[in-house]
């Protein structure tokens, strides 16, 4: 992709967090009746974290999508990274900047997880969500992108045990109108070929 295509796909993309974050205040305004609490949860559980080495290391939270420092600030989580690792919101990071500015992620502090069985959606933003257990919860996109999942699949989501999540990872997909043992059949053909082309 050229610099301008890269760079209209960036302005959408924070098009699309801004309304995303508008719609959460407007929903959470509703909730709370007008009212939106100091600082989130995450914020609240990463102030007991620790910042060291000058601001090299930082620990926070997973929120899903971003690690919240104990500053409440927030720190990008590479979606690859967050869809493989199978993080939940909750769960503990440690943050290590290196020299060179890269940012170098690290689970330190898995929180407990449940799976469920749910069915990915689309809506009309072209955003992907799943419906299970009369909820609807976001997943990241990079996961969906792996499985090649579309709407009308079954996805197996992980979530925190024991509270509510508006994010989950995804663990697996199983394509509408396939059974369990094709797609097994399926996936192991394709990671014998992977491993073909790696040696």
């Amino acid at each position: 992709m050229d610099n301008l295509s890269n760079i209209a796909l960036i302005a959408q993309m924070i098009e699309s967090a801004e309304r995303n974050i508008q719609s959460a205040k407007q929903l959470l305004r509703e909730i709370m009746g007008g009212k939106i609490p100091d600082g989130s949860e995450f914020a609240k559980k990463a102030q007991v974290l620790s910042v060291s080495e000058g601001g090299k290391v930082i620990e926070g939270v997973f929120d899903g999508q971003n690690m919240v420092g104990p500053d409440g600030k927030q720190y990008p989580v590479p979606a690859n990274y967050a869809s493989k690792s199978k993080l939940v919101e909750g769960d503990v990071l440690k943050l290590t900047i290196a020299e060179d500015g890269s940012f170098i992620y690290k689970q330190i502090g898995p929180i407990e997880r449940r799976k469920i069985l749910g069915t990915l959606t689309s809506d009309e933003k072209g955003e992907y969500k799943v419906v299970a257990e009369g909820k609807t919860y976001k997943v990241l996109l990079a996961s969906l992108t792996y499985f090649k999942a579309e709407p009308g699949d079954q996805v197996t989501v992980v979530l925190p045990k024991d509270k509510e999540a508006a994010w989950g990872a995804v663990e697996n997909v199983l394509k509408a109108g396939e059974s369990a043992d094709t797609q097994l059949i399926t996936r192991n053909q394709s990671s014998d070929e992977t491993e073909l082309e790696e040696l």
